[in-house]
């Protein structure tokens, strides 16, 4: 999606650890038949979480110009993490265990899930239609499809994004109570939107 929206260093294909990959395969096992998911996002390399972090706090600004400074970073963080490869604070995505999808059929088209991808919008949050079910019986219907078939196989959610889930990274671990994350940060080396080379950090 971001290679998409041209943001430097933002990457043509879509990489994730093998844990995550095949655990999208086998929730796509459980999904009906007729569906299919469309990936946005999974591994991002610093400089564009740091890319996303500043244009989210800058739209924030300009959106809520009532807001203290503090009140626009804790809503800026609410829907990008701050770009961090330190171990307790780290970036989901900047470990390769966090992915951004939604449903579609089987020729590629988006279902109604409520909100576009990276909605800053109440409406973003998973659980916003359990709480107004009269408002979009559909974008319910099919939140609880991705969601049932992601958590299943191992993924958990991040309530303010419907479309944001994670596996093996730090944020994971919190959720589920494990002592440690399966995956730390990955530094890529990035030429041509293509990962050329990377290591962990």
């Amino acid at each position: 999606m971001y290679y998409i929206q041209d943001i430097p260093n933002s990457l043509k294909f879509i990489y994730l650890r093998k844990g995550v990959y095949e655990r999208i395969q086998q929730a796509l096992n459980i999904l009906p038949k007729n569906l299919s998911f469309i990936l946005y996002d999974g591994y991002r390399p610093f400089e564009v979480q740091k890319h996303l972090f500043t244009q989210f706090l800058d739209e924030t600004k300009k959106k809520h110009p009532e807001y203290t400074q503090e009140e626009v970073l804790e809503k800026t963080l609410t829907f990008v993490s701050y770009p961090s490869t330190e171990s307790k604070y780290r970036s989901p995505h900047l470990t390769g265990g966090a992915i951004d999808l939604t449903l579609g059929d089987l020729e590629g088209n988006e279902l109604n899930l409520g909100t576009v991808f990276d909605a800053m919008d109440v409406k973003s949050a998973t659980r916003y239609f359990e709480l107004h079910p009269k408002e979009n019986g559909e974008a319910l219907k099919n939140r609880r499809i991705l969601y049932n078939s992601m958590i299943a196989v191992g993924f958990t959610n991040y309530s303010e994004e419907w479309w944001h889930y994670d596996y093996g990274n730090v944020t994971w671990a919190r959720r589920v109570g494990a002592p440690v994350c399966i995956y730390g940060a990955i530094e890529a080396d990035v030429h041509d939107n293509i990962i050329k080379g990377y290591r962990y950090i």
